[in-house]
Protein backbone atom coordinates (compact mmCIF):
# COMPACT_ATOMS: atom_id res chain seq x y z
CA UNK A 1 0.00 0.00 0.00
CA UNK A 2 2.82 2.72 1.17
CA UNK A 3 4.80 1.29 -2.50
CA UNK A 4 1.43 2.53 -3.85
CA UNK A 5 0.91 5.88 -2.10
CA UNK A 6 4.48 6.68 -2.99
CA UNK A 7 4.32 5.87 -7.31
CA UNK A 8 1.12 7.72 -6.82
CA UNK A 9 2.97 10.59 -5.01
CA UNK A 10 6.38 10.73 -7.49
CA UNK A 11 3.62 10.99 -10.34
CA UNK A 12 1.98 13.93 -9.04
CA UNK A 13 5.39 15.56 -8.39
CA UNK A 14 6.19 14.75 -12.06
CA UNK A 15 3.29 15.97 -13.52
CA UNK A 16 3.44 19.58 -11.63
CA UNK A 17 7.33 19.71 -12.31
CA UNK A 18 6.29 18.93 -16.09
CA UNK A 19 3.30 21.88 -15.94
CA UNK A 20 5.74 24.51 -13.79
CA UNK A 21 8.58 23.91 -16.57
CA UNK A 22 5.95 24.26 -19.01
CA UNK A 23 4.80 27.33 -17.67
CA UNK A 24 8.51 28.38 -17.20
CA UNK A 25 9.05 27.57 -21.07
CA UNK A 26 6.09 29.54 -22.15
CA UNK A 27 7.04 32.74 -20.21
CA UNK A 28 10.76 32.40 -21.59
CA UNK A 29 9.46 33.14 -24.98
CA UNK A 30 11.15 35.86 -26.67
CA UNK A 31 8.89 38.87 -26.01
CA UNK A 32 8.48 41.02 -29.30
CA UNK A 33 9.37 38.38 -32.42
CA UNK A 34 9.08 34.96 -33.40
CA UNK A 35 12.28 33.01 -34.53
CA UNK A 36 13.16 30.60 -37.84
CA UNK A 37 16.35 29.51 -38.56
CA UNK A 38 17.17 26.60 -40.63
CA UNK A 39 21.27 25.48 -41.94
CA UNK A 40 24.03 25.48 -39.80
CA UNK A 41 24.17 28.94 -37.81
CA UNK A 42 27.82 28.08 -36.74
CA UNK A 43 29.61 27.67 -39.96
CA UNK A 44 32.05 29.38 -41.27
CA UNK A 45 31.32 31.68 -44.19
CA UNK A 46 33.10 30.44 -47.29
CA UNK A 47 33.70 33.29 -49.29
CA UNK A 48 34.41 36.65 -48.66
CA UNK A 49 31.64 39.46 -48.12
CA UNK A 50 31.69 42.84 -50.64
CA UNK A 51 28.90 45.34 -50.33
CA UNK A 52 25.92 45.89 -52.07
CA UNK A 53 22.39 46.92 -52.57
CA UNK A 54 19.36 44.52 -53.88
CA UNK A 55 15.97 46.60 -54.23
CA UNK A 56 13.29 43.94 -55.08
CA UNK A 57 9.78 45.37 -56.68
CA UNK A 58 7.73 42.85 -54.98
CA UNK A 59 6.20 39.84 -56.54
CA UNK A 60 8.14 36.63 -57.46
CA UNK A 61 12.26 36.63 -56.55
CA UNK A 62 14.46 36.54 -59.48
CA UNK A 63 16.96 33.84 -59.11
CA UNK A 64 20.08 35.29 -60.61
CA UNK A 65 19.22 38.41 -58.35
CA UNK A 66 19.07 36.25 -55.15
CA UNK A 67 22.18 34.47 -56.26
CA UNK A 68 23.93 37.78 -57.14
CA UNK A 69 22.71 38.69 -52.96
CA UNK A 70 23.72 35.67 -51.70
CA UNK A 71 27.50 35.60 -53.45
CA UNK A 72 27.76 39.20 -51.77
CA UNK A 73 26.55 38.13 -48.46
CA UNK A 74 29.76 34.97 -49.18
CA UNK A 75 27.45 32.40 -49.64
CA UNK A 76 26.97 32.64 -45.81
CA UNK A 77 24.56 33.85 -43.08
CA UNK A 78 21.62 35.43 -43.92
CA UNK A 79 19.35 37.23 -41.33
CA UNK A 80 15.64 37.99 -42.68
CA UNK A 81 13.72 40.47 -40.74
CA UNK A 82 10.43 40.56 -40.98
CA UNK A 83 6.79 41.62 -39.57
CA UNK A 84 4.99 38.93 -41.34
CA UNK A 85 5.24 35.54 -43.28
CA UNK A 86 6.91 33.58 -41.14
CA UNK A 87 9.51 31.00 -41.89
CA UNK A 88 8.22 30.90 -45.32
CA UNK A 89 11.71 33.12 -46.82
CA UNK A 90 14.02 31.57 -44.75
CA UNK A 91 13.06 28.29 -45.86
CA UNK A 92 12.86 29.13 -49.80
CA UNK A 93 16.85 31.00 -49.86
CA UNK A 94 17.94 27.63 -47.76
CA UNK A 95 16.20 25.20 -49.86
CA UNK A 96 14.75 25.97 -52.49
CA UNK A 97 17.44 28.52 -54.37
CA UNK A 98 20.43 27.12 -52.16
CA UNK A 99 23.82 28.65 -51.82
CA UNK A 100 23.90 30.14 -48.52
CA UNK A 101 24.68 28.27 -45.07
CA UNK A 102 22.01 29.31 -43.32
CA UNK A 103 18.88 31.35 -42.91
CA UNK A 104 17.67 33.28 -39.82
CA UNK A 105 14.23 34.82 -39.75
CA UNK A 106 13.47 37.32 -36.54
CA UNK A 107 9.53 38.33 -37.34
CA UNK A 108 8.51 41.62 -34.97
CA UNK A 109 5.65 41.53 -33.30
CA UNK A 110 6.57 44.77 -31.34
CA UNK A 111 8.84 47.47 -30.56
CA UNK A 112 10.55 45.59 -27.59
CA UNK A 113 12.36 43.11 -30.00
CA UNK A 114 14.69 45.81 -31.15
CA UNK A 115 16.46 45.73 -28.16
CA UNK A 116 16.71 41.68 -27.51
CA UNK A 117 20.48 40.71 -27.29
CA UNK A 118 19.70 37.67 -29.49
CA UNK A 119 18.28 39.46 -32.56
CA UNK A 120 20.99 42.48 -31.91
CA UNK A 121 23.64 39.69 -31.46
CA UNK A 122 22.70 37.96 -34.94
CA UNK A 123 22.60 41.04 -36.90
CA UNK A 124 25.90 41.87 -35.85
CA UNK A 125 27.14 38.95 -37.49
CA UNK A 126 25.03 38.76 -40.49
CA UNK A 127 26.86 38.25 -43.80
CA UNK A 128 23.68 39.91 -45.42
CA UNK A 129 20.07 41.22 -44.05
CA UNK A 130 17.22 40.80 -45.98
CA UNK A 131 14.16 42.69 -45.10
CA UNK A 132 10.67 41.25 -46.63
CA UNK A 133 7.08 43.02 -47.08
CA UNK A 134 4.45 43.61 -45.31
CA UNK A 135 3.76 46.86 -44.15
CA UNK A 136 6.35 49.47 -43.95
CA UNK A 137 4.50 51.19 -41.01
CA UNK A 138 5.06 48.36 -38.65
CA UNK A 139 9.25 48.67 -39.60
CA UNK A 140 9.16 52.46 -38.80
CA UNK A 141 7.17 51.55 -35.45
CA UNK A 142 9.24 48.85 -34.54
CA UNK A 143 13.16 50.05 -35.54
CA UNK A 144 13.08 53.77 -36.06
CA UNK A 145 15.57 55.19 -33.48
CA UNK A 146 16.94 51.64 -31.92
CA UNK A 147 19.97 49.39 -32.06
CA UNK A 148 18.02 47.32 -35.14
CA UNK A 149 18.04 50.59 -37.31
CA UNK A 150 22.02 51.76 -35.88
CA UNK A 151 23.09 47.83 -36.67
CA UNK A 152 21.49 47.82 -40.23
CA UNK A 153 23.49 50.99 -40.73
CA UNK A 154 26.65 50.00 -39.37
CA UNK A 155 26.36 46.86 -41.30
CA UNK A 156 25.54 48.63 -44.72
CA UNK A 157 28.58 51.09 -43.91
CA UNK A 158 31.15 48.00 -43.11
CA UNK A 159 30.81 46.93 -46.68
CA UNK A 160 28.23 44.15 -46.40
CA UNK A 161 24.98 43.15 -48.82
CA UNK A 162 21.29 44.18 -47.51
CA UNK A 163 18.35 43.19 -49.60
CA UNK A 164 14.72 44.67 -49.15
CA UNK A 165 11.80 43.73 -50.99
CA UNK A 166 8.15 45.22 -51.33
CA UNK A 167 7.87 47.10 -47.54
CA UNK A 168 11.44 46.14 -47.04
CA UNK A 169 12.45 48.14 -49.87
CA UNK A 170 10.42 51.34 -49.42
CA UNK A 171 12.27 52.13 -46.00
CA UNK A 172 15.62 51.87 -47.23
CA UNK A 173 16.11 55.81 -48.66
CA UNK A 174 16.98 58.71 -46.87
CA UNK A 175 13.34 59.32 -46.77
CA UNK A 176 9.79 57.24 -47.32
CA UNK A 177 6.75 57.06 -47.46
CA UNK A 178 5.65 55.57 -44.18
CA UNK A 179 1.98 54.39 -45.03
CA UNK A 180 1.57 55.40 -41.45
CA UNK A 181 -2.24 54.57 -41.65
CA UNK A 182 -1.44 51.11 -43.19
CA UNK A 183 -3.54 52.03 -45.76
CA UNK A 184 -1.73 51.86 -48.93
CA UNK A 185 -2.14 55.51 -50.74
CA UNK A 186 -2.91 55.28 -54.74
CA UNK A 187 -2.02 57.43 -57.58
CA UNK A 188 -5.19 59.59 -57.93
CA UNK A 189 -5.33 59.88 -53.86
CA UNK A 190 -1.62 61.49 -53.95
CA UNK A 191 -2.66 63.69 -57.12
CA UNK A 192 -5.45 64.72 -55.41
CA UNK A 193 -3.52 65.94 -52.02
CA UNK A 194 -0.43 65.47 -52.17
CA UNK A 195 0.66 67.59 -49.03
CA UNK A 196 -2.53 65.98 -47.36
CA UNK A 197 -2.39 63.92 -43.81
CA UNK A 198 -2.63 60.62 -45.82
CA UNK A 199 0.84 60.94 -47.37
CA UNK A 200 2.88 60.32 -44.97
CA UNK A 201 6.35 60.79 -45.66
CA UNK A 202 9.14 59.94 -42.41
CA UNK A 203 12.95 60.54 -42.50
CA UNK A 204 15.66 60.14 -39.85
CA UNK A 205 15.12 56.15 -39.98
CA UNK A 206 17.71 54.36 -41.92
CA UNK A 207 20.71 56.20 -43.49
CA UNK A 208 23.00 54.37 -46.44
CA UNK A 209 24.91 56.74 -48.42
CA UNK A 210 24.10 55.44 -51.95
CA UNK A 211 20.71 56.23 -51.12
CA UNK A 212 20.95 59.36 -49.72
CA UNK A 213 18.33 62.06 -51.47
CA UNK A 214 16.09 58.80 -52.97
CA UNK A 215 12.64 58.28 -52.55
CA UNK A 216 11.63 54.26 -53.14
CA UNK A 217 8.62 52.93 -54.62
CA UNK A 218 7.64 49.02 -55.21
CA UNK A 219 5.41 46.65 -57.36
CA UNK A 220 5.52 50.19 -59.41
CA UNK A 221 4.11 49.23 -63.17
CA UNK A 222 1.41 46.74 -62.09
CA UNK A 223 -0.10 48.82 -59.29
CA UNK A 224 0.01 52.10 -61.35
CA UNK A 225 2.13 54.28 -59.09
CA UNK A 226 4.02 57.09 -60.67
CA UNK A 227 1.48 59.33 -59.74
CA UNK A 228 1.53 58.69 -56.12
CA UNK A 229 5.66 58.93 -56.38
CA UNK A 230 5.30 62.71 -57.62
CA UNK A 231 3.41 63.07 -54.76
CA UNK A 232 5.74 61.36 -52.23
CA UNK A 233 8.72 63.33 -53.92
CA UNK A 234 6.47 66.91 -53.76
CA UNK A 235 6.07 66.49 -50.08
CA UNK A 236 9.18 65.01 -48.78
CA UNK A 237 10.97 68.12 -50.47
CA UNK A 238 8.91 70.78 -47.73
CA UNK A 239 11.64 72.63 -45.93
CA UNK A 240 14.14 70.72 -48.04
CA UNK A 241 17.63 73.13 -48.26
CA UNK A 242 17.42 74.87 -51.21
CA UNK A 243 21.34 73.96 -52.11
CA UNK A 244 20.31 70.66 -51.47
CA UNK A 245 19.86 67.93 -54.58
CA UNK A 246 16.80 67.63 -55.39
CA UNK A 247 15.04 64.33 -54.07
CA UNK A 248 14.74 61.42 -56.10
CA UNK A 249 11.68 59.10 -56.69
CA UNK A 250 13.34 55.34 -57.48
CA UNK A 251 10.07 53.08 -58.69
CA UNK A 252 10.93 49.61 -59.15
CA UNK A 253 8.29 46.94 -60.99
CA UNK A 254 7.43 43.63 -59.63
CA UNK A 255 9.62 40.84 -60.28
CA UNK A 256 12.38 43.37 -60.99
CA UNK A 257 15.14 43.88 -58.57
CA UNK A 258 18.02 46.33 -59.12
CA UNK A 259 21.46 45.16 -58.20
CA UNK A 260 23.72 47.79 -56.80
CA UNK A 261 27.41 47.35 -56.64
CA UNK A 262 29.41 49.29 -53.89
CA UNK A 263 30.23 51.63 -56.27
CA UNK A 264 26.55 52.83 -57.01
CA UNK A 265 26.20 51.18 -60.66
CA UNK A 266 23.48 49.19 -60.65
CA UNK A 267 21.63 46.93 -63.16
CA UNK A 268 17.95 45.35 -63.43
CA UNK A 269 17.26 41.83 -63.39
CA UNK A 270 13.99 41.13 -63.99
CA UNK A 271 11.68 37.70 -64.73
CA UNK A 272 9.03 40.01 -66.80
CA UNK A 273 11.34 41.36 -69.97
CA UNK A 274 9.53 44.77 -70.21
CA UNK A 275 10.32 45.03 -66.07
CA UNK A 276 12.57 47.26 -64.76
CA UNK A 277 12.95 50.95 -62.86
CA UNK A 278 11.48 54.56 -63.08
CA UNK A 279 13.29 57.24 -61.76
CA UNK A 280 11.75 60.68 -61.03
CA UNK A 281 13.79 64.11 -60.97
CA UNK A 282 12.26 66.01 -58.03
CA UNK A 283 13.79 69.21 -59.41
CA UNK A 284 10.52 70.45 -60.96
CA UNK A 285 8.46 69.17 -57.87
CA UNK A 286 10.10 71.59 -55.53
CA UNK A 287 6.18 73.63 -55.40
CA UNK A 288 4.69 75.17 -52.60
CA UNK A 289 2.55 73.44 -49.74
CA UNK A 290 -1.17 74.33 -51.03
CA UNK A 291 -3.87 72.23 -50.64
CA UNK A 292 -5.58 70.73 -53.53
CA UNK A 293 -4.12 68.57 -56.17
CA UNK A 294 -0.41 68.90 -57.64
CA UNK A 295 -0.13 71.30 -60.62
CA UNK A 296 3.08 70.72 -62.29
CA UNK A 297 3.83 71.60 -66.18
CA UNK A 298 7.12 69.04 -66.52
CA UNK A 299 8.49 66.20 -64.45
CA UNK A 300 10.88 64.20 -66.02
CA UNK A 301 11.23 60.66 -65.80
CA UNK A 302 14.03 58.02 -67.09
CA UNK A 303 13.15 54.23 -67.72
CA UNK A 304 15.78 52.14 -66.48
CA UNK A 305 15.66 49.10 -68.44
CA UNK A 306 17.81 45.48 -68.59
CA UNK A 307 20.58 47.52 -70.86
CA UNK A 308 20.70 50.42 -68.32
CA UNK A 309 23.32 51.29 -65.71
CA UNK A 310 21.94 53.40 -63.01
CA UNK A 311 24.58 55.40 -60.82
CA UNK A 312 23.52 55.83 -57.21
CA UNK A 313 22.97 58.49 -55.54
CA UNK A 314 23.52 61.33 -57.99
CA UNK A 315 20.67 59.54 -60.84
CA UNK A 316 23.06 59.73 -63.42
CA UNK A 317 21.44 56.45 -65.88
CA UNK A 318 23.01 55.25 -68.89
CA UNK A 319 21.53 53.30 -71.73
CA UNK A 320 17.91 54.55 -70.39
CA UNK A 321 14.75 52.28 -71.66
CA UNK A 322 12.61 55.55 -72.60
CA UNK A 323 13.33 59.28 -71.33
CA UNK A 324 10.07 61.30 -70.64
CA UNK A 325 8.21 64.14 -69.44
CA UNK A 326 5.32 63.77 -67.84
CA UNK A 327 2.21 66.69 -67.14
CA UNK A 328 0.16 67.10 -63.81
CA UNK A 329 -2.99 69.74 -64.25
CA UNK A 330 -5.45 69.56 -61.57
CA UNK A 331 -4.48 66.12 -60.27
CA UNK A 332 -4.43 64.12 -63.59
CA UNK A 333 -1.31 62.82 -65.31
CA UNK A 334 -0.23 62.95 -68.59
CA UNK A 335 2.46 62.00 -71.12
CA UNK A 336 3.65 65.92 -72.58
CA UNK A 337 6.49 64.09 -74.10
CA UNK A 338 8.35 61.06 -74.97
CA UNK A 339 11.64 61.31 -76.55
CA UNK A 340 13.34 58.55 -78.38
CA UNK A 341 16.05 56.13 -77.36
CA UNK A 342 18.41 54.42 -79.35
CA UNK A 343 18.19 50.98 -78.89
Amino acid sequence: MIKRHTRILIAIIAGVAASFAGTLAVQARPAGYNHYDVGDLKAQTPDPVTGGLLLIGGGDRNLDAMKWFFAKAGHGHIVILSAAYGPAAGKEFKQKIGGILSAETFEFTDRTAAYDPKVLEALKHADGIFISGGDQSDYVKFWRGTPVAEIIDAHVASGKPIAGTSAGLAILGEVLYGCMDSTSLTSDEGLADPFGPRNTIEGDFLHIALLKGVLTDTHFKERDRLGRLFAFVAKAQLGRPADASPILGLGVDEGAALAVEPNGSGRIYATDANGGAWLVDGSSLRVPNKPGPLDVPRIHVIGIGHQSIIHLPDGKVENPSFDRYYSVNGGKMTIASDEAVKP
